[in-house]
Parts: structure tokens; sequence; C-alpha cells
């Protein structure tokens, strides 16, 4: 028969603390972080492009990743890298038609990168593959049957393979990109997280929305980590405790005014984008100011607002009141003392307790030697009920004097034995 009992599982390990960010790694990606001003002067838009329109092919070139990727059954992290890379080649590269000089389509950048991207995470997939899923998307029809002899199939094989050397040079060859969501997950295990099911899908959503924006442009992606944390803790009130004196995101190594920008500019673009029936826009309520107090921060669990353990002063003297409880003699009267009032023997109680209060204390005998002098030991308070419950039944004050000679005498003869 199978155990209904649950089988006790083992305390859960806190994760390492993070490391700081690799110097030589943060320096090649510092390369390639802007302003959003720079990011308004970029080839296309010195060519005559509205800025509005760059965001939009960018948007585009994303989109097309994303379909492809599905097709292809490709993680998310080898889709992430694919953006990055177009974003950087549209930021060196224009997407206006000159004389001498013929830009690429926002689709080729997008298939291109996305080719690049699989070898660099190691996630292959066949050129045939990686063609006719590209005549699909682009053509804006799954069910399509891609021949391998048509025209479209070796114009796609040839713009993919002849332009990734092209996308390498303007990369600069700097195929190393730290993914942001791996930082996340590290952060989540970090703080006890990761099976926070709602915290952890809307940072993840956070992100995935990111790619289809500037935002990898504008932060790094630590920074980018802790901004899509930062708004998942925000939407469902969840704060993390302080470390050593410093708020969460210092230990984290990231600035709390980078990642309040970074949650500002992705609230700017989605705050009044329409969701599905069911679904919560996360990005309402985001906005915070960039130079607010580091205190007043919603995710920020200082060490004074949690609870204290009591005070030593205190546990000592609640130890001492329950010794002292210990110590000192009941004072109530007992159940032979109530029955005996209930037979009308009040009289004799009350001269027998007399009778004790007024007799002088008696020598410790051979076995009272281990208790003290000042405080009576529990074989006299047994002695002295036996001699109350002999005054109760004989009820004369002559009988009870004689039981107390013949207990004296015993003391005597025992400290004499002795």
């Amino acid at each position: 028969m199978p155990s209904t009992h649950p089988v006790p599982s083992r305390p859960r390990e806190r994760a390492e603390r993070p490391r700081p960010p690799n110097p030589i790694a943060a320096k090649a990606e510092q390369q390639w972080i802007f302003t959003e001003d720079e990011l308004l002067h970029t080839p296309s838009i010195e060519d005559g492009m509205s800025p509005a329109d760059e965001r939009e092919l960018r948007r585009k070139g994303m989109n097309f990743i994303v379909q492809v990727g599905v097709m292809l059954k490709l993680p998310q992290l080898t889709l992430s890298t694919a953006g990055v890379f177009l974003h950087r080649f549209i930021t060196r590269r224009s997407l206006v038609n000159k004389d001498g000089y013929k830009a690429l389509h926002h689709y080729q950048i997008a298939a291109t990168s996305l080719f690049l991207a699989t070898k660099v995470e190691e996630n292959c997939r066949k050129m045939k593959e990686l063609v006719i899923a590209c005549c699909r998307v682009a053509q804006k029809n799954p069910n399509l049957l891609v021949d391998e002899q048509t025209k479209d199939f070796w114009r796609w094989r040839d713009t993919i393979l002849y332009h990734e050397d092209v996308l390498l040079e303007t990369i600069c060859f700097d195929l190393t990109i730290e993914s942001p969501y791996k930082i996340l997950f590290d952060m989540l295990k970090y703080f006890g997280m990761e099976h926070n099911k709602r915290v952890r899908n809307a940072a993840w959503t956070f992100i995935n929305d990111s790619h289809a924006t500037q935002l990898c442009l504008l932060f790094t992606s630590r920074t980018i980590a802790a901004a899509a944390l930062y708004c998942g803790a925000r939407l469902c009130d969840v704060s993390f405790p302080d470390e050593d004196g410093k708020p969460w995101w210092e230990t984290q190594y990231v600035k709390l005014k980078d990642m309040r920008r970074a949650c500002n500019y992705m609230a700017s673009i989605y705050e009044k984008a329409p969701v599905k029936e069911g679904m919560e826009n996360i990005y309402v309520g985001l906005r915070t100011a960039e130079d607010g107090d580091t205190i007043s921060a919603a995710t920020r669990l200082r060490i004074s607002q949690t609870p204290m353990s009591p005070a030593a002063s205190s546990v000592s003297v609640e130890l001492t009141g329950s010794e002292q409880g210990v110590k000192r003699p009941r004072e109530e009267p007992s159940k032979g003392d109530d029955d005996s009032a209930t037979n009308g023997d009040k009289g004799e109680h009350a001269q027998s307790e007399t009778t004790k209060r007024d007799a002088p204390e008696e020598e410790p005998g051979p076995k009272r030697l281990k208790t003290t002098e000042s405080e009576p030991g529990p074989k006299q308070h047994q002695a002295e009920r036996n001699g109350a419950s002999v005054e109760r039944t004989q009820g004369s004050d002559g009988e009870a004097k004689k039981a107390t000679a013949a207990d004296d005498d015993l003391s005597e003869e025992g400290e004499v034995e002795e």
C-alpha cells in the first residue's frame, strides 16, 4: 500500500551569490551602448528615413525572426541573439537605397542574423529548412510548398550565404553576447523566485517585448534583466530584503537609475498597447521617477522592516519568573481541604493551619539533605499534608500533638544514627 503521507523534501539551498560582471565582456558590450540622442543619428535617419519608420522596420525584422524561429523550433536564447545582431547591423548600415548602394531588405537582414545566431548558440538547422521557413513567412503562407528548384528558394539561399560575411564585418565579428534570459534566471534563483509563476512570467514577457525595441542598444544585458525583475516585482507586490545593508539591485551590480530608465522606456511604448482578454498589461503603473529616493523603492525590503527576534534581557526575565513560579509554594486549598470544608470541619482545618504556621522549623533529616535550609523540600510538604490528614481524622488536639512528637522523635533518631 502506498503511503498517504507526503515525502519530506530537502530544504532548498540558496543560490551562489552573483559575481561581478567580467570586465573584458563588459567593456566589449559597452561599445554597443548608445544614448537616445545618438540613436537619432543612425545611417538610415541620416539618409532621410524618419525615426518612427526605422523603429517600425526593426520591429518587423524581429517579428520575422520570431516566426521563422517558431517554425524551426528554435529556443528563445537563439532568437534573442539574432535580434541583437539585427539591431546592431541597422545601427551601422543604412536601409535606404542610394546611388551606387542597394540597401538590404529588413527580412533579408533578419534571415541572415538568424542563420548566424544558430551557429553561435549551437542550434544549427539545415539550410533547406531555414530557406523554406523564410519563404513561407515572407509570403505569409505557412503551408506554402517550396521546391528546391524554384527561383525563390535559390534567391533566399544565396542572399543568406552571401550577406553572412557582410553581417560579420558590420558587427566587427563581435559574437560574444550575454543573454538577459540567463541573468534573469540566476536572479530569480538567487532570491528564491524561480517557482513564482506570476513574477517569472511577467519578467520573461518584459524581455520578450524588449527585443522589438532598441533597449539592447541603450542598456546592458544585466540592466535589462534587473529591469525585468523589477517590473515583475512591482506587478506582484514582491519585495526583496537588503543584504549587508545594500538593496537587492546593488547586490546584482545594477544602478537603480538605469533600471528605472529601462522600465520607463518600455512603459512609454507598451503602456497603451492592446492586450488579449484575460491578460493584464504589465506596463501600467510602471513609470517611476528616475531620480527617486532609493529608500522608498517599492521592491526593496529594508532590514528595519523585517521582524526582529526578542531581546536576550526579556528572555532572561521570563525565565526568572518561571523559576520563581516553580519554587513558590502553592497557597490554594487542596482537594482534601475542600472535602473537609463541605463536611463542616472548617474550624479544625483553620486550627491545624495555625499550628503549622506557629510551629518552629525542623532541622533537615537524612532524607532532606539535598534541599536548602531556607526552602521546604517535597518530603516536608508531604509530611505536613499527612499530619493535617491525621489531625482531621482524629479530631482532637492531644492526638495531633502526639503525632507531631512522634515525628520529632523519628527525626532525632535519624540524626543520631547518621
